[in-house]
């Protein structure tokens, strides 16, 4: 039980390297990233349950304790991130094995990639190797954006590899100054030496601290940041489009990391370093990520938008500080990541019975399995509109509720409610185009496959059992928010050290 926490890390990169070694035999790779990506689902679960008890879980590699050696830090925030990754993943593989994954070479590896730099964002304890987890998740990205090929995935991630090489850029050079300053790179040392950092070095401690919050903002697609996003998840496949809805998830979950740690209420002179920036900058994304829900012109770029709509949210909601705000940002962060996840593999199974229109929001052919398509798509613009009873709804209200008073709660009930209006319209807008105003002619080239139809499913499903299961969840992601509050339960894993 005391190596559990490596396990998010190990099964993937394990599985990544077998898959690139075994031989080309289609069944035995499928099955076993499958196998492998579904293992995580009951391992998160139990690291929640291990989780659950508010004491921290800090596994040394090689037994070299912090802040000198490298370790894994498992609390329940990130168990929680886990859970959310390990069961989008899961949908995204199987859609995957349905026939995308031929569209090019190593794609089971390169899954399996991105799932180990993700998870281990998730759970390293210090910046360097969060920055070399940032490098293993990009660089599989990059290869999952072009697989398959094509033109527009080509210009889709010329920028994003340009655009995130500068940001890994902007982190070495932001963990150099901190490194220089502090003398280490663990969160938990680094938060107590900048809590005593004296006035001369506090100036360069917190250009570095804005130097990483603009790193992360990339990462999440925070304004102006956020437009290298809605053409590269647009160019991509569907179930690698629907893994990356974690993606600002890392980024987002980075800001509320390193920001509530190291340069949190306990920072001194440096306090709440983010927030005076975090604040504006989430509600113009919101609005700016709700404007382009209406404008755009296929349905893969309305997703798009609306990935950008709920980074701005749950940025929002970080900004407002407190427990309160924090732990309805989780339960959101939650219902955003599913919900986006199965609209993009929605996305695709529509874009298959239209003929050369695919997605775009034009007059089309009558689609083969209306019916169904339509209920899905109906059920999961209700979800991500925030309308009741599903998940959107309870999510929307609890990050109102955690603004309850003075011009912040004006300001994020404006936001919110005018944000929430704009894309309720452009889904409106997008389900009456694709499945309404069709014409008299009918493709029969694609029929509904089961298996896309099932992992879509189950991810639209995960909104009901948000709502079914509420109440758990909520007090689980209330208490991960007093427990990330709770700064001297971290700083004490240098003190326990003996340093």
């Amino acid at each position: 039980m005391s190596h559990l926490p490596i396990l998010p890390v190990l099964i993937p990169l394990f599985a990544g390297g077998l898959l690139l070694m075994l031989p080309s035999h289609e069944r035995l790779k499928r099955s076993f990233s499958l196998l492998s990506t579904l293992a995580l689902v009951p391992l998160a679960l139990l690291l929640m349950a291990e989780a659950d008890d508010g004491l921290l879980r800090v596994y040394a590699l090689g037994g070299w304790q912090p802040p000198f050696g490298i370790v894994l830090v498992l609390d329940r925030l990130a168990a929680l991130m886990l859970l959310a990754t390990a069961v989008l993943a899961s949908a995204a593989v199987l859609y995957a094995m349905r026939g995308d994954d031929r569209s090019g070479p190593r794609f089971h590896a390169l899954f399996q990639f991105q799932l180990l730099g993700i998870n281990g964002a998730f759970l390293t304890g210090d910046l360097f190797n969060l920055f070399v987890f940032f490098e293993i998740l990009l660089i599989a990205s990059y290869a999952l954006l072009l697989h398959g090929g094509g033109a527009e995935r080509v210009r889709a991630g010329l920028h994003y590899v340009i655009l995130n090489l500068a940001g890994s850029a902007l982190f070495l050079l932001a963990l150099g100054t901190l490194y220089g300053i502090s003398g280490t790179l663990n969160m938990a040392d680094m938060a107590r030496f900048v809590a005593a950092a004296d006035a001369d070095k506090a100036p360069i401690l917190g250009a570095a601290g804005l130097l990483l919050l603009l790193v992360f903002a990339l990462k999440a697609a925070l304004l102006p940041l956020y437009f290298w996003l809605p053409r590269a998840y647009s160019a991509a496949s569907a179930p690698v489009a629907a893994l990356f809805a974690i993606m600002t998830k890392v980024g987002i979950y980075s800001i509320l990391r390193v920001h509530s740690l190291v340069f949190g209420p306990g920072a001194g002179e440096l306090a709440n370093l983010a927030q005076a920036w975090l604040w504006p900058l989430a509600l113009l994304t919101v609005l700016l990520g709700a404007l382009g829900a209406l404008a755009a012109r296929s349905l893969q770029a309305l997703l798009a938008y609306l990935v950008v709509v709920s980074a701005g949210t749950l940025l929002a909601a970080l900004a407002l500080g407190g427990p309160g705000a924090q732990a309805a940002a989780l339960f959101y962060l939650l219902h955003s990541t599913w919900v986006a996840g199965a609209l993009f593999l929605l996305a695709d199974l529509v874009s298959r019975q239209r003929g050369d229109k695919h997605c775009q929001l034009v007059q089309g052919p009558a689609l083969m399995n209306p019916r169904i398509l339509g209920a899905a798509f109906f059920f999961g613009a209700i979800a991500v509109a925030g309308l009741p009873p599903l998940s959107g709804f309870f999510a929307k209200l609890l990050l109102l509720q955690a603004a309850s008073e003075g011009q912040a709660a004006l300001a994020l009930w404006s936001v919110l409610l005018i944000g929430g209006f704009f894309v309720l319209v452009a889904l409106s807008r997008a389900g009456s185009t694709l499945f309404w105003r069709t014409g008299p002619t009918q493709l029969g080239s694609a029929e509904l496959d089961g298996g896309r139809l099932f992992a879509t499913l189950l991810l639209l499903a995960c909104s009901v059992a948000l709502v079914v299961f509420a109440q758990p969840l909520l007090e689980y992601a209330q208490a991960s928010a007093a427990q990330l509050n709770d700064l001297q339960l971290y700083r004490a894993i240098v003190k326990e050290s003996g340093t």
